[in-house]
């Protein structure tokens, strides 16, 4: 048994970065000694309900962490989770605790740091400006720099996970090596209804946050009922301070009409329900990393529909009929599906928990068995 560090910079803003988080410390618990390194004042009894996980291990919260939270949570929504700075305060305050561990597991992208680590990359946090795909902003260089990444190269002893095949492409820009392609835990839900039993309604799961785009899911189904077809819409998110002012647009949009139901950090079962008694799932965000709601759409049975950009077009086998470019296609391809009766085709066990928690044990054996 090893003692291994998670790191996480922050699992308040409870979207699939902080459910991948949640599994690895599952997947590693019954095997090493696990501790987790957080800048984040979730608890995981409420991370556990909401991902439907069973994450067991000690939480390290470096001193003042809720005085950066706080602080944060007081930038802008248009600002974003700032997830590079907080990266950075979280490695600097786990590099006092490094020589305690044997190898360590980043489950927020990149890092460098001093030991054996196994890091699972969601989308590059630094070194943006090497990436086709990113938004780099001003300072990017700066926080590389303080990451002790500014010359675009990782330790050697880094093994490279990335969420998806778009992803790794990203990663391999930044810095010059191809991550193994690892998709996060998605599993069926338990009892899913036959597709005549399901109801004409579309379900949208993801935070309530601008970058998931849920004003646009409602003004998508707006257009297709304006073409005449009787669907309502649920909007499944979770919550956070980071967002707050955009919850609240959120909510009062939903509010303005009696066909959107919105469901504030609903438990796992009722998404379960939702999942399982729908027929379409709709995704807005585009150039999804990977697209873990995408991916929970079709494991539940459903026909989804997201963006043509990003890790989801992998998740929906690049079908052109379930991808759009904009509001007004996403519009004309929703409604020809529900006008020509489609039906669900993929594969509903392409990413389940089992396959990802010993992919994971995997990977950190191989790090410990490395020779030094």
């Amino acid at each position: 048994m090893a003692r291994v560090a998670v790191l996480h910079n922050t699992l308040d803003g409870r979207g699939g970065a902080d459910a991948v988080c949640l599994h690895v410390c599952e997947a590693l618990q019954s095997v090493h000694d696990v501790t987790l390194f957080t800048l984040s004042r979730s608890s995981l009894t409420d991370l556990n309900r909401l991902f439907d996980t069973d994450a067991r291990v000690p939480v390290h919260r470096p001193p003042g962490t809720d005085l950066v939270c706080r602080t944060f949570d007081a930038l802008p929504d248009r600002l974003g989770p700032q997830l590079a700075p907080r990266s950075v305060l979280l490695d600097r305050a786990f590099a006092r605790h490094a020589d305690r561990f044997d190898a360590a597991v980043s489950t927020a992208n990149e890092f460098s740091l001093s030991l054996p680590s196994v890091q699972y990359v969601h989308f590059p946090q630094f070194n943006r400006r090497s990436v086709p795909a990113a938004s780099s902003g001003w300072f990017d260089p700066l926080w590389s720099r303080l990451a002790g990444l500014g010359d675009g190269r990782l330790p050697s002893d880094t093994r490279l996970l990335a969420n998806s095949a778009w992803t790794a492409d990203a990663v391999e820009a930044a810095y010059g090596r191809r991550p193994t392609v690892s998709h996060p835990p998605v599993d069926p839900p338990p009892n899913p209804r036959p597709w005549a039993e399901r109801e004409d309604g579309v379900v949208v799961v993801g935070r309530l946050a601008p970058d998931k785009r849920p004003l646009r899911a409602i003004r998508i189904v707006d257009g297709v009922r304006a073409r005449g077809h009787d669907l309502h819409l649920h909007l499944v998110g979770s919550s956070s301070s980071i967002y707050a002012d955009y919850a609240r647009r959120v909510a009062a949009a939903a509010a303005d009409r009696p066909y959107v139901h919105l469901d504030r950090d609903a438990p796992h079962s009722r998404i379960e329900t939702l999942l399982e008694t729908h027929r379409y799932g709709l995704n807005c965000k585009p150039e999804e990393h990977f697209g873990m709601a995408v991916a929970e759409y079709v494991a539940a049975g459903m026909v989804a529909f997201a963006p043509d950009a990003g890790g989801q077009r992998e998740v929906l086998a690049n079908r052109s009929d379930r991808l759009f470019d904009s509001t007004t296609e996403a519009v004309s391809t929703v409604a020809a599906a529900v006008e020509g009766g489609a039906r669900p085709s993929l594969p509903r066990d392409r990413y389940t928990s089992d396959r990802f928690h010993d992919a994971i044990r995997g990977h950190v054996a191989s790090v410990l068995d490395a020779p030094a």
